[in-house]
């Protein structure tokens, strides 16, 4: 364990297979301590870090006897962490040799400051729409949702677009309102302030939770450009789409009834319940047609 750098990272881990491997490898000159929870991988992920990390005390290895979701294992990681800045990190991101420190600058350079994000790319070289978020509030669930978020321009306050990585790229580290827990460097400070992850979360919105609760503390979140992160998106989970879709719809849901249930008209707010409900039912739809089609010959992928 490296105590000069007083970092620790913690990844949750669930069939990652390699992509465990290269994320924590690039990590081990960054970071003083590693933490790998594991939701009960069935693959060789595990055994491939084991390898490449034999004998290494840097790396601390939680294995869990059943997959108890992203936030739970997040928590169960923090009970091991034992230095004061925590970078969450998914194992299908690849961050360059440079990247926790320039997040730890940012995050140092303002004792308010409770979480920062860096930039998160497809592998086209093309921003994703976690890196940097607005609060999807019903309204403006609703405005994207039937499209009047094209009217922006004109209207920029009351059609407001919550998808921020459409924006010119800033300069600058920017204060935003979210930034996704695929890579969030956060201040131990500010998670005993704030608390920890809400663990009725089992798979998404769970990271959309915390920002609301930090913001609601007054800690602010920094989403900083010059820090590019490779993120092999849905890389754990895309073998399962019903499940991840499901939890997805079920995070989106709990969301909404927690934090804006009693603060929107009731019809928004059902209108936005319903929206949900429909969008799960054509991913599950679009999920089974192509399932046929596959089971015809006719899918050419």
């Amino acid at each position: 364990m490296n105590y000069q750098v007083p970092i620790t990272a913690l990844i949750v881990n669930y069939n990652a297979g390699e992509l465990l491997v290269d994320c924590a490898l690039a990590l081990s000159t960054q970071v003083g301590q590693i933490i790998v929870v594991d939701n009960a991988s069935t693959d060789t992920s595990i055994v491939r870090l084991k390898d490449a990390f034999f004998g290494d005390g840097q790396l601390n290895i939680i294995s869990l006897q059943k997959n108890v979701g992203f936030a739970a294992g997040c928590n169960l990681g923090l009970s091991a962490v034992v230095f004061p800045y925590i970078l969450f990190i998914n194992p299908d991101c690849l961050i360059s040799s440079d990247a926790v420190e320039r997040l730890r600058q940012v995050i140092e350079s303002d004792r308010r400051t409770g979480m920062v994000g860096g930039r998160l790319l497809n592998a086209d070289g093309s921003e994703q729409g976690g890196s940097r978020r607005a609060i999807p509030t019903p309204w403006r669930a609703f405005v994207r949702a039937t499209g009047l978020y094209r009217f922006a321009r004109f209207f920029p306050t009351l059609f407001f677009d919550f998808h921020l990585h459409h924006q010119p790229l800033p300069d600058q580290p920017i204060e935003v309102e979210a930034i996704s827990g695929a890579l969030m460097l956060v201040r131990r400070q500010a998670i005993d302030a704030v608390g920890i992850w809400d663990e009725g979360y089992f798979l998404h919105c769970e990271d959309l939770d915390w920002c609301m609760r930090f913001r609601q503390k007054n800690w602010k979140i920094l989403f900083v450009p010059d820090v590019p992160v490779l993120h092999h998106q849905g890389a754990c989970s895309h073998a399962r789409p019903f499940f991840v879709a499901w939890h997805k719809h079920r995070g989106m849901l709990r969301f909404y009834r927690k934090f804006f249930l009693h603060r929107y008209p009731v019809g928004l707010t059902w209108l936005v319940a319903i929206g949900i409900t429909m969008r799960f039912s054509v991913i599950v739809l679009y999920h089974v047609g192509v399932s046929l089609l596959k089971s015809t010959g006719l899918h050419r992928g």
